[in-house]
């Protein structure tokens, strides 16, 4: 066993000592050590109940002849962090997280890891330390919030608080009623309800074959969830028995099927950073251009806020992910699972119990996958936009350039009624490099689509989104501005052209005008010269590659 090198020789008595020390019996040390990597923190919703799914995975780990011993991960909510400072650790904090898992695992020498998380960085961060280690692992995710109440009307977090200032600013709703949904439209533990990063990268978690049937979209609250946790205890020590590794589970068919899920349910526009940079970690690099053909051949077959009117709630009660799998059988290449089946088994043996919420492929809501990779002048390396939450008549769209050179000054721009129909919202120095950190810009996105704008105004960023964007929002502009981008060129007044059917995004302006705003360009100065994001800023590559360390 790998913990052997901890534990076991003549040499290794102040190992075991230590190990002694913490409690552990003599006769335990023959148990194959599991590591238990746990999210659970006070500070994030779709955390604060894991200490109790710890239990479960003990008891499983236990049962199954293994040995839990639990750690501490790291973890930021994007939600409570975003519209300031904090947003800019989120992204960067992806990295922190697969360090944290990397140096538990080889400093203690498991011999098998359970990852315990939910939420937005926590789950690919944890992906990417196991992707990295290439020992038996496991991901248990906590599941979905159930969906808000208030007036009798299902809410959601983004819908109804990101979105809703934006309505009480246009004076759509009363201070009492944003009040009202700030206390409803999140009524406990979980996830947030929708297609946001963390319900995508559990789904997509699922269906890359790192945690059990079910574990993608089986609710916070929910009895199911907990008995899940103790499967996954149970499957690690037999994965750790029969030396199945992470990266003989996440090989190339296991990131073809993920992709093709992304844009089968209309995901998280995160996934096209997140999923390259776990693929980086195994070995294999995903170009931005597998994302858009699998779009292009896989329509979106369901529904969900944003885009939509479900919640993952219904998802979960319409078969979950196996559901979706059932309907895209003939086109998944098969792979192992850490479940024991196949992932075509488990597409075979599933069943869709409500032929809305998961539609059949001859019935779906949009013709594409969720997801469009667009390219031109303005992003020669790339853009990304959640073309599944783009009304019709969106979906090309020509405007005047209105340029701000961060998020704080493009919302306040938004907020007071400055931005107009017609306009083009860019927001830049954003980026990896530039924010640092490639700040989400919910806020932005969110307060357009209160006011009443997402069917008027466009919005492009080198910084990124949450699952929780409406409308024409591009991001991921690579290069980005702090890299001597063409986003980092635009003025005011500029013309720019988006053409989401046709995947492309320019800006009318000759390159012999660009060329010569480039020479007049300021060298990019660092808006952070120390601490974490300094060392970040200085090693991160461009969105375009997931946004990897160099």
């Amino acid at each position: 066993m790998r913990s052997d090198k901890a534990k076991k020789g003549i040499e290794r008595a102040g190992n075991r000592a230590l190990i002694f020390a913490t409690g552990i019996s003599r006769k335990n040390l023959s148990k194959p050590f599991i590591g238990v990597a746990t999210a659970y923190s006070d500070a994030i919703p779709g955390h604060v109940h894991l200490r109790d799914l710890e239990r479960f995975i003990e008891r499983g780990v236990s049962s199954a002849g293994g040995l839990p011993v639990f750690f501490g991960i790291p973890g930021i909510c994007d939600g409570v962090a975003m519209g300031h400072e904090g947003m800019k650790f989120s992204l960067p904090s992806r990295e922190l997280i697969a360090d944290c898992v990397e140096s538990m695992a080889i400093a203690h020498a498991f011999d098998g890891l359970v990852c315990l998380t939910n939420c937005d960085k926590i789950t690919p961060g944890m992906l990417m330390g196991l992707a990295r280690l290439n020992i038996p692992g496991i991901v248990v995710t906590g599941g979905p919030m159930l969906a808000g109440m208030y007036k009798n009307i299902k809410r959601s977090l983004v819908r109804d608080t990101f979105e809703a200032v934006g309505q009480f600013k246009a004076g759509k709703i009363t201070r009492e009623e944003l009040s009202c949904m700030e206390e409803e439209a999140c009524p406990g533990v979980g996830s947030c309800q929708g297609l946001y990063t963390a319900n995508t990268m559990n789904c997509l978690t699922e269906t890359l074959g790192m945690s059990v049937i079910g574990c993608g979209t089986s609710l916070a609250v929910s009895a199911k969830k907990k008995r899940l946790a103790e499967v996954s205890g149970e499957r690690i020590v037999g994965l750790v028995k029969k030396n199945i590794k992470a990266r003989d589970i996440l090989n190339i068919n296991a990131f073809y099927n993920a992709i093709m899920v992304d844009m089968a349910m209309g995901g998280s526009t995160n996934t096209v950073l997140h999923l390259p940079a776990i693929a980086h970690e195994a070995g294999i690099k995903l170009e931005l251009s597998l994302f858009d053909k699998i779009s292009r051949q896989t329509p979106n077959i369901t529904s969900i806020r944003p885009g939509g009117d479900y919640f993952m709630e219904d998802i979960e009660y319409a078969g979950g992910v196996p559901a979706v799998l059932s309907r895209l059988k003939s086109k998944l290449k098969d792979n192992i699972t850490v479940s024991g089946l196949n992932i075509t088994e488990i597409a075979e043996q599933a069943s869709v119990v409500n032929e809305d919420v998961i539609r059949p492929i001859k019935k779906a809501y949009h013709k594409e996958g969720g997801i469009a990779i667009l390219t031109g002048n303005i992003a020669p390396l790339g853009a990304v936009v959640k073309q599944s939450a783009v009304k019709e008549e969106m979906m090309r769209f020509s405007g005047e350039a209105f340029c701000f050179d961060s998020e704080e000054e493009g919302m306040e721009a938004i907020l007071s009624g400055k931005v107009k129909k017609g306009m083009v919202v860019v927001i830049r120095y954003e980026g990896p490099r530039g924010g640092p950190g490639m700040r989400e810009m919910l806020s932005p996105t969110s307060a357009i689509s209160g006011m009443g704008l997402s069917d008027s105004v466009a919005l492009i960023t080198d910084g990124r989104f949450s699952g929780g964007t409406r409308g024409p929002c591009i991001g991921h502009i690579s290069p980005e501005a702090a890299d001597k981008g063409v986003i980092g060129l635009i003025r005011n007044g500029d013309i720019i052209e988006i053409d989401i059917p046709n995947r492309s995004i320019n800006l009318k302006v000759s390159k012999a005008e660009l060329d010569n705003r480039a020479k007049k360009q300021k060298p990019f100065l660092p808006k952070i010269k120390s601490g974490y994001l300094k060392r970040y800023s200085e090693m991160v590559a461009s969105a375009n590659t997931g946004a990897v360390l160099k």
